[in-house]
Parts: structure tokens; C-alpha cells; sequence
């Protein structure tokens, strides 16, 4: 399936985002390598899955190829036992003016960092497209933002320098 979406930081929570739908996700990347991983099993709600995702041409971080494969709890509790790096995030599930949105709000070491991402069904859409007011700067293309790359952080401090360079201020949940 392809994806075709947009990344950006968030300059503030949206408006009502706590009364939105929401799940808490635990992402772990593999391999557990200090590049970026594309293979990632994940644990959404009660949901578990296995992902591969590659961009489609070059680096374009906007436009990927995504094979997904449901998992039980079994199987995803047996695979979550390889090394791996791991990210948790609360996913809060947003409409605003008829457009919806995934606003991550990252959790324990990485917290203060919000991303929102905005998928499109074509590239028409993506191209029209104008950001609400809560968004600071769009990140598709920046590599340090990806969830592959985000995993291996520690804490807020090890990506505070890419994100200084966007004007982005920390954001308390």
C-alpha cells in the first residue's frame, strides 16, 4: 500500500485534543542498528502489527511503500523479546475542518515532543494542502524526525539541537 503523507512539529496541542479518541503505542524498530531502521512491530491499544516501510523514490519520506502484517498478542509478545529500539507515544486521533490528523505525543525520555502527521489520498491533496495554525513546521524530509531514528534517542536533549533549528519549544502534555 502506498502512503502518502506529511510530518510536522507541533507549535502547540490542538484545541480539545484530550477529548479526542486516542491509543497509547509502543513502537520497537529493528534491526538495532544506529541507522534507520524500516522494520518496526507495534503494539497499538489491542492492536499488534509488523511494518516495513520504504520510500518509493529515493529518500522521499512523503511518498512510501507500507506492507503490514497483523500479529496477535502471542506473537507480538514473543517478537518484542529481540533486541530492538523502542519508542512509547500517546496517538491522539484529530479532526479539525474536515481534515484529520495523528498528533503524537511522545512519552518518558522523549517527552515534550509532539509531532502530527496528515495522510492524503493523492498527491493533489498533499499539494493543496495548508496547515492549521497549531502546526510550527512542516519535517516529512528530516531524517532525525523519523520513527526509526527517534527510537535510538534517550532523551529530549538528543534531538533538542535539530529541533532548535525549526523554533520548536517544548510542548507539556
Amino acid at each position: 500500500m502506498e502512503e502518502i503523507e506529511l510530518t510536522y512539529l507541533a507549535k502547540e496541542l490542538p484545541p480539545d485534543i484530550k477529548n479526542s479518541p486516542h491509543k497509547e503505542i509502543l513502537d520497537i524498530y529493528m534491526p538495532n542498528a544506529s541507522g534507520h531502521s524500516t522494520l518496526r512491530i507495534r503494539k497499538a491499544g489491542e492492536k499488534y502489527e509488523i511494518t516495513k516501510k520504504e520510500p518509493i523514490r529515493g529518500n522521499d519520506s512523503s511518498h512510501q511503500l507500507e506492507s503490514t502484517i497483523s500479529l496477535t498478542a502471542e506473537e507480538f509478545r514473543e517478537l518484542s523479546r529481540l533486541e530492538g529500539l523502542r519508542v512509547k507515544k500517546k496517538r491522539y486521533y484529530y479532526q479539525e475542518n474536515g481534515t484529520n490528523y495523528e498528533v503524537d505525543i511522545f512519552q518518558d525520555g522523549l517527552s515534550g515532543l509532539v509531532l502530527v502527521d496528515v495522510e492524503f489520498d493523492s498527491l493533489e491533496k498533499k499539494g493543496n494542502f495548508m496547515p492549521p495554525e497549531w502546526c510550527l513546521a512542516e519535517v516529512t524530509q528530516e531524517k532525525f524526525i523519523a520513527g526509526g531514528m527517534l527510537c535510538g534517542k534517550i532523551k529530549y536533549a538528543d534531538i533538542e539541537p535539530q529541533l532548535r533549528k525549526f523554533g520548536y519549544k517544548k510542548i507539556n502534555e
